[in-house]
């Protein structure tokens, strides 16, 4: 992965990424429930704007909860912009802050479960929904043990820099495009993988599987992966705490897992994934297209503007 280093940014066409970043530093030492206030507000602000992102999130709530009420769900909605607001304002801490301020700002549970698994001989993925938390919760991860973990290159540079900035303890950040071949290398290396499945990839990568009862195009690479390098897959969980803070839970591995059979894992997984946003559904992404592809050409799901 080329890097992108701060004198990019001495180009006057980067003008923008100064004041940005010393806004980052400042609040990546700002008080949790400062963050966690600002954050909602933020989001409270945004949720008012009729924004593809809340359509998408409507959409999406609708699909998923068709028997809640209506006012019900824009409630939802709205709970989740604002504490998707105060996870983006959140970043600043595990993007800037030292070691001990992440720790302290973000709580790991049962890390035992990796140890365990190294200890068998097995090598380490955690399955991570798309939970607003899944940057935190990688970051906080990676404070254990070097992980590797995929990212989508962006075209802005400041973005891109910040992106590469969830590598600056150690973990290999691969662009998602990329080949499976180094990051199985690493795997097999004992780095454990960070691993974001929830993802609509298009048909050519996917099997279509249920979620909330809609056929969503699932990729299968999982359980190919977990084969080939003889790893378990441990379930990463990360919840934004009321008043600030996060909370990484890792639960058991997955038992009999993959079995074989790409579709009936990918069902497993996607049935898995449904329960743990049904414990916290304002936390889930719904800010994005999940069920963009649709199977044998059936209607898009989603509005056109």
């Amino acid at each position: 992965m080329a890097s992108i280093s701060l004198k990019t940014f001495l180009n006057p066409r980067y003008w923008y990424a100064w004041p940005v970043l010393a806004l980052m530093l400042v609040m990546s030492w700002l008080p949790g429930r400062v963050l966690w206030i600002l954050g909602g507000s933020v989001g409270t602000i945004v949720s008012l704007f009729p924004v593809r992102s809340r359509r998408f999130a409507e959409r999406n709530l609708e699909l998923c909860f068709p028997d809640m009420p209506p006012r019900e769900r824009r409630r939802l909605v709205k709970r989740h912009f604002q504490l998707s607001g105060y996870a983006t304002l959140s970043l600043s801490v595990v993007w800037f802050a030292p070691k001990w301020r992440i720790k302290k700002f973000i709580r790991l549970r049962d890390y035992h479960h990796v140890e365990q698994a190294f200890a068998r001989g097995k090598n380490v993925i955690l399955l991570a929904p798309h939970f607003i938390g899944l940057d935190v919760g990688g970051m906080r991860a990676s404070l254990e043990k070097n992980f590797v973990s995929m990212y989508r290159k962006a075209r802005d540079p400041l973005l891109e820099y910040l992106f590469q900035r969830r590598g600056r303890y150690g973990a290999v950040v691969v662009e998602r495009h990329a080949s499976l071949k180094p990051i199985i290398r690493l795997i097999r290396e004992g780095r454990p993988f960070y691993y974001l499945p929830d993802q609509d990839m298009g048909e050519k990568a996917s099997v279509f599987v249920p979620f909330f009862g809609i056929p969503a195009a699932t990729v299968t690479a999982l359980p190919r992966i977990a084969e080939t390098t003889n790893a378990v897959v441990i379930p990463c969980i990360t919840r934004a705490v009321p008043g600030g803070g996060y909370e990484v839970q890792l639960l058991p591995p997955l038992e009999n897992y993959p079995t074989g059979d790409p579709v009936a894992d990918a069902r497993f997984m996607n049935g898995q994934i449904e329960t743990w946003v049904r414990e916290m559904p304002d936390q889930y992404m719904w800010s994005y297209r999940r069920f963009k592809t649709r199977p044998n050409n059936e209607p898009q799901l989603y509005p056109d503007k």
